[in-house]
């Protein structure tokens, strides 16, 4: 894979797994472990995990950007040395990995923006699948190798094809070929494609323009349109409820105005 920087990224063992940095009301999580591509084991699985409940509570945080170190891989997936020498979770990581779960499956409350700096397959395909909007690498390829190896996308990758045309998820998921990051593009999967330079800044200018809006009309929005993607009916049920917490909020009144006034709104997610 080409770029402009040479991957020479390696990590300590003082070093986290995951790397968090905040910038304003965006934090940035990096998933450090370029030595294995990023590949996601028990500890590093946890640590995001918690990550995010913390970011779902700090009203300080209105968006998450999620991406990794290097240029080799955005994340490679699963750690298969990990899975082939049976590694468990401890008792201390088991709740970080429930929320991993609710993230695959697009339930966490803070909306997530996908900075896919290199390749994304397999457990790294399903975490762009998880995140809400993408900013890809033009170097980036995409795919889910797992019948390669045996296995099947049991982390959220059977429902692709609610994400793109039917048959062309069969396709990707039964040859576990990999596309490049035009097609990603074409097909929905990713927002933008910008140089291997530029995919970080995107995407968190892209965080920023989310994070200016209101907290709680980003929430129902985020589940709502989410939700409707899979059970309309569910959705239009669940709009009522949302529709009197949101448009009663002090938030909605903040909203109407701050423009009446022509000023930003000092949103407080109430």
């Amino acid at each position: 894979m080409n770029s402009a920087m040479p991957d020479t990224d390696t990590t300590t063992d003082a070093e986290p797994v995951l790397v968090r940095e905040q910038r304003g009301a965006v934090l940035v999580l990096r998933l450090n472990r370029p030595e294995a591509r990023n590949a996601l084991n028990m500890e590093l699985l946890a640590q995001f995990g918690q990550a995010i409940v913390e970011a779902e509570d700090d009203p300080g945080i209105r968006a998450v950007v999620l991406t990794g170190t290097g240029d080799r891989a955005f994340c490679s997936g699963m750690d298969l040395a990990a899975f082939a020498s049976g590694e468990k979770p401890t008792d201390a990581q088991r709740a970080g990995l429930d929320v991993f779960g609710r993230f695959i499956t697009g339930e966490v409350a803070v909306p997530v923006v996908a900075a896919i700096n290199a390749t994304a397959v397999a457990g790294g395909f399903e975490l762009l699948m998880g995140c809400d909007v993408a900013v890809a690498s033009s170097e980036a390829r995409f795919g889910l190798p797992e019948v390669k190896r045996g296995l099947f996308a049991a982390g959220g990758g059977i429902m692709l094809g609610t994400r793109i045309p039917l048959a062309t998820a069969l396709e990707l998921a039964l040859t576990g070929d990999y596309i490049d990051a035009e097609r990603a593009y074409d097909l929905g999967l990713v927002n933008k494609v910008v140089a291997p330079d530029d995919v970080l800044d995107e995407a968190i200018a892209l965080a920023e323009r989310i994070a200016r809006n209101g907290p709680l009309g980003l929430q129902a929005t985020k589940e709502l349109i989410r939700l409707a993607a899979t059970d309309a009916a569910a959705a239009l049920e669940k709009q009522n409820d949302w529709q009197r917490r949101v448009f009663g909020s002090a938030d909605a009144k903040e909203g109407a105005t701050a423009f009446i006034e022509k000023r930003d709104p000092l949103w407080t997610g109430r």
